[in-house]
């Protein structure tokens, strides 16, 4: 199966996923543009406020924009740059939290291996509005499996590669996350790869997010979570200023 984009998908995206941060957004800004009337603004004041609330609102858009859908991240050079080896006897994981915009490009790209897919996501733990309604307009891969992020189902050292593509994220709690990433550490083979591209809680995205960069762990929280998993290697590559591809063995 071809998966084609449509024209800007990741703003659509965006929109869809966080429609309620843009209503909450829209319906603040005009009470704040409707009290000009009732209330006595100090002009410079509520120009500032205005224009940050319209920051808020569209740098997120236009940052997505870019990021998703004239980058060429969905293109995937950047996989394909890492010359992983497809031959059938390889076993390679992509791990979701539910939307899944990547398995069939994986499988394209590495059509030889086989490819299975697990959803970690739990409708407990893993509350936030957002990826509630990416779920619901996902693509599900074949075979795709639910899993739990603290257990894999499969035997220790049978993986070659895990991609964790913009999902991990979504377990919020550190523990959490150490414990997943336990689990990948143990079905890896010793030459295997954990390949996580990811947003982080730096100065670009909170310039590109505002308060929103918040959804995001820090390299710091990633490096630490990786080492107490048991990782020996915790390499960086920037795809533009905005997002991290980590490829760790």
């Amino acid at each position: 199966m071809e998966l084609k984009r449509q024209n800007f998908q990741g703003v659509l995206n965006i929109l869809s996923f966080n429609r309620h941060f843009y209503v909450f957004g829209l319906v603040a800004l005009a009470l704040i543009i409707g009290s000009k009337f009732v209330f006595n603004w100090q002009d410079s004041l509520y120009w500032f406020v205005v224009l940050a609330f319209l920051y808020g609102l569209i740098m997120p858009l236009l940052v997505s924009a870019y990021v998703y859908d004239f980058s060429g991240f969905y293109d995937f050079d950047w996989l394909k740059k890492m010359n992983i080896e497809d031959t059938k006897d390889k076993l390679n994981l992509n791990i979701n939290a539910g939307f899944d915009e990547t398995s069939y490009i994986i499988k394209g790209i590495l059509p030889k291996s086989t490819l299975q897919v697990y959803d970690f996501y739990n409708a407990k733990q893993h509350t936030e509005p957002a990826i509630v309604r990416a779920r619901k307009v996902s693509l599900v891969y074949p075979n795709t499996q639910a899993i739990n992020s603290n257990a894999i189902p499969l035997a220790d050292d049978s993986v070659d590669n895990i991609f964790l593509l913009s999902a991990v994220h979504e377990i919020r709690r550190q523990d959490e996350k150490v414990q997943f990433l336990k689990e990948c550490r143990r079905v890896c083979k010793p030459t295997g790869s954990v390949i996580m591209v990811e947003h982080l809680r730096d100065f670009p995205n909170f310039a590109a997010f505002t308060i929103g960069f918040t959804h995001f762990f820090s390299k710091t929280t990633w490096r630490k979570a990786f080492e107490e998993a048991g990782f020996t290697s915790f390499h960086e590559t920037k795809f533009t200023p905005f997002m991290s591809i980590f490829n760790c063995k």
